[in-house]
């Protein structure tokens, strides 16, 4: 029985496995519980079950029309970043999401304008144009489902002839008011354009069927062949783009294998900023900080003084160095982020309390951080004490190294400092058993701090 409550425990990985076999609104409901309540927290975790229940929301989405799809995805994005504005890395993965939609609905439309061009300039005849002919003016009643209306045609120049300037001008007689009326406002007067006629997919079904001219024909007076009339039914087919979710789903299944692979990535790096014999200082239980020093050990022989952060994240710490990992196996992605220990590749690992870190600045070559997300003004949002570390560097003169993934770049710019801070339990600082000293003091806990960008001196991402 105790193995089985260990497996439902909420977390990254239980949702993980019920996204794919709950029902769309439940795994939205589902993961917004878990943000409330924190059983998702940090950058990474709550990057990962964004991009999974993003995938499972445009699988699920039956309706081809993009612009419903977009819709869609900005709702969700909206309750989750509500459930817990706190981790942005959900709003960066969402805005991703929008992106890649919107890159391939672009890509969609313009391969259907440019195949629909070349069609139609192969199936036109090629005669010298006269430059000096004039352009014939549009007609006065646009149709009401003209690409003039919505913004989805450009004009283009077109030549007649002198013969047809003068029918222009003529009155109609009876045989010429048999000819059908124009249904879109593009279609010239003289069918012998040279140019490729500019399109959007408002009037992919208002082109004639032929567009070859008879060879006793006068420019001007051809009738063009007969079209079908543009129903409603028709022009809502035409605003409704073909079903993406294909291209999309692909999209975000990219976005999950970053997320994946982006600290492998980052790793690659280390040799070109570590060097033999260097002083390390870091903070913190990053894994994206430990895979940087332990791909730099792989060749390089260095110290690495570890600050312990205290009271919050001292005990994954200590795992991180000497690896007793007592973690959950639902907290974040379990014995995944902490595969091997610093000091089992070799690593001379010094661990020191937070109080300690201007003393031993003055011996540090090198500042490494990791964060848990990159604002708009270049600072950041990094565990709490990393700002402490970051100022003792500043008067050292230490160069400060950030490692972050790009799905923690975030465009939101901090007019608010104290709202991206996130405050602990404070009995992990004072212990509620000294009754009478805890009522008259106030004790916080913050489980970040928000370093400026100036005494940052470098950041290394995945790109």
């Amino acid at each position: 029985m105790a193995g089985s409550t260990t497996q439902m425990t909420p977390g990254l990985t239980s949702f993980l496995k019920s996204v794919k076999s709950r029902p769309v609104e439940t795994s939205i409901e589902h993961l917004i519980s878990l943000l409330k309540r924190r059983q998702i927290r940090n950058s990474r975790p709550c990057a990962i079950a964004t991009a999974h229940l993003m995938r499972r929301v445009v699988a699920a989405y039956r309706v081809t029309d993009v612009g419903r799809l977009i819709e869609r995805v900005q709702q969700v994005g909206q309750r989750l970043t509500a459930a817990q504005p706190r981790e942005i890395a959900v709003g960066n993965i969402v805005r991703r999401v929008l992106g890649v939609i919107r890159e391939e609905a672009e890509e969609d439309r313009d391969g259907e304008n440019s195949g629909f061009s070349e069609a139609n300039s192969d199936s036109r005849p090629h005669t010298p144009r006269d430059s000096l002919s004039p352009r014939p003016g549009l007609s006065s009643s646009i149709s009401t489902f003209s690409p003039l209306r919505h913004g989805g045609f450009e004009p283009m120049d077109t030549s007649i002839s002198s013969a047809a300037s003068e029918d222009l001008s003529m009155p109609l007689d009876s045989e010429t008011n048999h000819r059908p009326p124009l249904l879109t406002s593009h279609t010239s007067y003289a069918v012998t354009n040279t140019a490729p006629m500019v399109t959007s997919m408002f009037s992919l079904l208002s082109h004639p069927a032929s567009n070859t001219p008879s060879p006793t024909a006068t420019p001007g007076t051809q009738s063009p062949a007969p079209r079908r009339s543009l129903t409603p039914n028709a022009l809502a087919a035409l605003n409704s783009a073909k079903d993406l979710r294909a291209e999309v789903i692909e999209g975000i299944e990219e976005i999950i294998d970053e997320l994946d692979q982006v600290d492998d990535q980052i790793a690659g790096y280390a040799l070109e900023h570590i060097h033999s014999n260097e002083i390390i200082l870091t903070h913190g239980s990053s894994a994206t900080v430990q895979k940087f020093l332990l791909k730099a050990a792989t060749k390089r022989k260095f110290t690495v003084i570890h600050a312990e952060s205290f009271p919050n994240n001292h005990e994954a710490t200590h795992s991180c160095v000497i690896g007793k990992q007592q973690s959950d196996p639902e907290d974040e992605l379990g014995q995944k982020c902490f595969s091997k220990p610093l000091t089992a590749a070799g690593i001379t690992v010094i661990l020191i309390p937070d109080a300690a870190v201007f003393a031993l600045m003055s011996r540090v070559n090198k500042v490494i951080l990791g964060t848990h997300v990159v604002l708009a003004n270049g600072g950041l949002v990094a565990a709490a004490g990393a700002k402490t570390i970051a100022k003792a560097a500043r008067v050292h003169r230490t160069p400060v190294v950030v490692v972050t993934g790009v799905y923690k770049l975030s465009p939101i710019y901090p007019f608010d400092f104290d709202s991206l801070i996130e405050y602990g339990d404070a009995s992990k600082v004072f212990g509620y058993e000294d009754g009478d000293l805890v009522g008259k003091v106030d004790v916080e806990n913050p489980l970040f701090d928000y370093v400026p960008a100036e005494l940052v001196d470098l950041y290394i991402t995945n790109l």
